[in-house]
């Protein structure tokens, strides 16, 4: 990150062990840190410095990192702005509990304990894929992809359903714009982690990408137990028709 203006990053644990290991480690890695233990403070900060990406932990005092994150993605939508990156930090690792913070908006899920090396690699993954995307046609960025009246516009990050707007969490739209360029090509559950999440199954459960696949259907189709965009290969993965 030499020579350019260092990422801005805001931790939220209350615990101090924590927010002190968090903050040598991506300091290290060349971000700037800011930390508070409270999740009112927290929105406060979000709301008047705008961080690039938040770590947060669900067990706050008072405010709780869920309702951090509900309010988060409710001041988002209105104001049209990209969606704040957001880490979820949790002592709880079963699949519900994951599943339940990406419902929420969360962009990735991180189990204590962990390793800063892992959680610094999350941090990067996750800070990539919020980036712009690149332009309509120009390299890298495939303009906006229609069919069957399903339209995104890659550009906006937009997605409609027969001229109407779907509201999708951020990695719901990375999943299907990634399945969208690739129209008719399957995927195993493995591989869309690895292509939409930058994960592996060793770190994040492939019931993840099953679970989204599921929200998608939901959102974007008339009769989600028998899709027209998304659909299931037995035994293999997922594919989309365009």
């Amino acid at each position: 990150m030499t020579g350019s203006t260092p990422r801005q990053i805001l931790v939220v644990d209350d615990d101090d062990r924590i927010r002190t290991l968090l903050s040598w480690q991506l300091e290290a890695e060349g971000y700037s840190v800011r930390c508070t233990a409270d999740g009112a403070d927290a929105l406060d900060r979000i709301g008047r410095d705008r961080p690039d990406l938040v770590i947060l932990d669900l067990s706050l005092p008072g405010v709780g990192g869920l309702d951090v994150l509900r309010q988060v993605r409710r001041q988002d939508e209105p104001a049209g702005i990209a969606p704040l990156p957001v880490i979820i930090l949790s002592g709880r690792s079963g699949e519900t509990d994951r599943i339940v913070g990406l419902d929420f908006g969360a962009d990735d899920y991180l189990v204590k304990p962990f390793s800063p090396g892992e959680l610094a690699a999350r941090v990067r993954s996750v800070l990539r894929r919020a980036a712009p995307p690149a332009a309509p046609g120009g390299p890298g960025g495939p303009g906006p992809a229609a069919g069957d009246g399903l339209r995104i516009d890659e550009a906006a990050r937009e997605v409609f359903v027969r001229d109407r707007p779907v509201d999708l969490t951020a990695r719901e739209y990375d999943l299907l714009a990634f399945l969208a360029r690739h129209p008719r090509q399957v995927f195993t559950r493995a591989q869309l982690l690895r292509s939409v999440w930058d994960s592996e199954a060793d770190w994040q459960s492939e019931a993840t990408v099953t679970e989204h696949v599921h929200r998608l259907r939901a959102k974007l189709e008339d009769d989600p137990a028998q899709p027209r965009w998304l659909h299931t290969v037995r035994g293999v993965g997922y594919r989309m028709d365009a």
